[in-house]
């Protein structure tokens, strides 16, 4: 019996957001999504744990990072409060990403 084993090491991108993300704070958040890019991962984790509000501006943020990182790059909301997941899902934005409460 052969047994061959090969693993991948993943590239992944992690940001943590806090507070808000609305009108004033997207720009620097749509600004560290341009910056991942440049280091091309292979998956993106978003830790919202502590993301008391995201705004129309902030969704426009999280689609730029859908657009700018590639459709084919699994994107994690984890830990979002609820009213953060009832928004993402009201805008239908919780069918291109995938929220959960843990990434492991």
């Amino acid at each position: 019996m052969s047994l061959t084993i090969t693993a991948e090491a993943k590239k992944i991108a992690k940001i943590t957001l806090t507070g808000e993300v609305d009108s004033l704070t997207a720009r620097e958040f749509q600004k560290e999504i341009e910056r991942m890019a440049a280091e091309a991962p292979d998956e993106l984790i978003l830790v919202a744990k502590d993301l008391d509000f995201i705004s129309s501006a902030g969704l426009r943020v999280l689609i730029f990072a859908k657009q700018k990182l590639g459709t084919h790059l699994n994107v994690y909301v984890v830990g979002a409060q609820p009213s953060v997941v009832e928004t993402m899902v009201k805008t239908g934005l919780d069918n291109s990403f995938n929220i959960v409460d843990h990434y492991l």
